[in-house]
């Protein structure tokens, strides 16, 4: 029992080993481990399927499509090299970003789709995108519920109309994957002709090309405002029902007068 107590204590008085010989003895008792028969040198660098890591280096140049989306029109405007791969979103662009598409056609047939998809989504990505492809008549009931899902789900809704519009986002989400904030942001017309320009395309079924020809045809601003509706359907590009547009948004009172009794 003597001998026990003196190892003891003389173990309490000696100091603590110094930083280089833990590391030895850590590197030590790893080799030792990775010999035995439990160590499984799989573990240490499996890693989800799903995960951005795994897809880092194929997401490099080239957009991932789940073969779910075989068949899909929007894949023939996406202009971007894209290939397919065992993914679980539809789509994914970048490390960090992808998307779930969702036509409101089938979304009315199948309502709880987008729950099972958003719900083995998870949080993988950053960047969550619910691209939409508007295909119904009256889409605002299924716009309405669909909004209120990407809220709760942290989720980025973008609408479609088409094939082609769907493909191109998806082709501008890759394109900006790496681009600067200020690449992204919209630049402000400061040249007064441009202004004049996006202020006439404020009013709805004039374009830029009609407002380029309403100025080039009228000089001033003040000139097509005074103009009537037969001489603006007189330039090319428009007719009588878009010059009435014009002529009464143009003369459209800034104030509306209340209506409530004094």
């Amino acid at each position: 029992m003597s001998n026990v107590s003196e190892t003891t204590d003389e173990t309490d008085d000696v100091p603590p080993k110094p930083k280089q010989a833990r590391n030895a003895s850590f590197q030590s008792a790893f080799s030792n481990l990775k010999k035995s028969e439990f160590f499984n040198e799989q573990l240490l660098t499996a890693k989800p399927e799903t995960s951005a890591a795994v897809t880092s280096n194929r997401t490099s140049n080239t957009v991932l499509v789940s073969p779910k989306q075989k068949g899909n029109p929007l894949l023939k405007f996406v202009n971007v090299p894209w290939e397919y791969s065992d993914i679980v979103p539809d789509y994914v662009m970048g490390q960090t970003m992808c998307a779930l598409f969702l036509s409101i056609r089938y979304h009315q047939l199948n309502p709880d789709y987008i729950h099972d998809r958003l719900k083995s989504l998870g949080n993988v990505y950053n960047l969550r995108v619910l691209l939409v492809q508007v295909d119904v008549a009256d889409p605002h009931h299924a716009l309405k519920h669909l909004t209120r899902i990407s809220i709760l789900a942290d989720v980025t809704i973008m609408l479609a109309w088409n094939a082609e519009d769907a493909g191109k986002i998806i082709e501008t989400y890759k394109r900006y994957e790496n681009k600067p904030p200020d690449d992204i942001m919209e630049r402000s017309d400061t040249a007064p002709h441009q202004k004049l320009v996006s202020a006439l395309t404020t009013v709805r079924s004039v374009n830029k090309t009609d407002a380029t020809t309403l100025l080039t045809t009228f000089g001033t601003l003040a000139n097509i405002v005074n103009a009537q509706p037969n001489t603006l359907a007189l330039c090319p590009g428009f007719g009588l029902n878009k010059a009435d547009k014009l002529h009464k948004v143009l003369h459209e009172p800034f104030l509306r007068t209340s209506n409530i009794p004094k």
